[in-house]
């Protein structure tokens, strides 16, 4: 957990995609995430993550619903959102905490 503290504390907005190999529309989202990684290049960060392989981390951030997208800034929680999202919409909402 503390690598998680590490990751999320920073002052660029990190997108963190909780998902799993299995669930269809989380594999979906790959495509749109590596849209949404390029078109926000150095200003954002995008982290891909495993629920089966990080069940502590998943547990303790509630994540129920696949995929689950939660951006953090400054090592604090500033959107969550659970399901298929497209990548205007996702790079909207990064672009708010830029």
């Amino acid at each position: 957990m503390s690598k998680f503290g590490e990751l999320i504390d920073v002052e660029i907005p990190v997108l963190l995609d909780f998902f799993t190999e299995w669930d269809e529309t989380s594999k979906a989202m790959h495509a749109v995430l590596r849209d949404v990684a390029a078109a926000l290049g150095d200003k954002a960060r995008v982290i891909k993550i495993d629920v089966d392989k990080n069940k502590e981390l998943s547990e303790a951030l509630r994540v129920k619903g696949l995929p689950t997208l939660i951006i953090y800034k400054n090592g604090e929680m500033k959107w969550r959102q659970t399901g298929e999202q497209d990548a205007n919409s996702i790079i909207n909402v990064v672009q708010k905490y830029v």
